[in-house]
């Protein structure tokens, strides 16, 4: 990293030393990243950070697992094909690595107050739905459809008996969900690939009834490009 440029990343986000990996699925690791400049945060259920990846300038956009008020963050990285910055150091990241990390943002998150919580996406979504799932209590109202690559692949989520499991190939996710077909009156929160999400998202609209400000959308990536953010 430029050392000319070190004390303006240190002015503009937040740093932390890797304590814990751990590999949750197939193809996602968890890393638990602590420091005391990450105490007292204002943190949302499916928020995320931009984390800055390799030995240059470089950042990547990852959901938060988990958030420890007194001054712990966890992520949740996907191993996906490619050689990218951000696939390395997912791959790579180990305890005692320094990471530069900026502020929780974004706002696709839980809606807490919501009569139905209804979640569709694939592995890339299941981090923050995570987050969200686990800050719902045992009498929330939860449905929804996750898709993933192998069932090895599927991270251990609260309430997880409530949605739909799907192996990808065996059928679509728009497909699942007119086979689930949620009744208007909640929130539906979708994320993944940008035009699974797009289809998912007028699926709802204007076949099932849904009004368009009830149904949040993340594009978290799209085939030949490195993200979306």
């Amino acid at each position: 990293m430029p050392s000319l440029l070190n004390p303006v990343i240190g002015l503009l986000m937040l740093r932390g030393i890797v304590t814990e990996t751990e590999q949750l699925t197939a193809r996602m690791r968890r890393v638990r990243i602590e420091d005391d400049s990450l105490a007292g945060l204002d943190v949302r259920p499916g928020q995320q950070v931009r984390v800055l990846v390799g030995s240059g300038l470089a950042r990547r956009t990852y959901s938060l697992w988990r958030y420890d008020p007194s001054g712990a963050v966890e992520l949740c990285v996907l191993d996906h094909a490619g050689a990218g910055p951000g696939a390395a150091w997912g791959r790579g990241v180990a305890v005692g690595e320094q990471v530069r990390l900026g502020r929780p943002e974004g706002s696709f998150t839980l809606r807490p107050d919501a009569t139905h919580h209804v979640f569709f996406g694939e592995e890339t979504a299941s981090v923050a739905f995570g987050a969200m799932l686990a800050a719902l209590p045992e009498e929330a109202r939860i449905s929804g459809c996750v898709e993933t690559e192998t069932p090895a692949d599927r991270l251990p989520l609260r309430h997880s008996d409530r949605l739909d499991w799907l192996t990808r190939g065996a059928t679509s996710l728009p497909d699942a969900v007119r086979r689930l077909t949620p009744e208007p009156g909640g929130v539906a929160y979708v994320a993944g690939e940008a035009r699974t999400v797009q289809t998912v998202r007028q699926l709802l609209v204007r076949e099932l009834g849904w009004n368009r400000r009830s149904v949040l959308t993340k594009p978290f990536w799209a085939p030949g490009r490195r993200g979306l953010e």
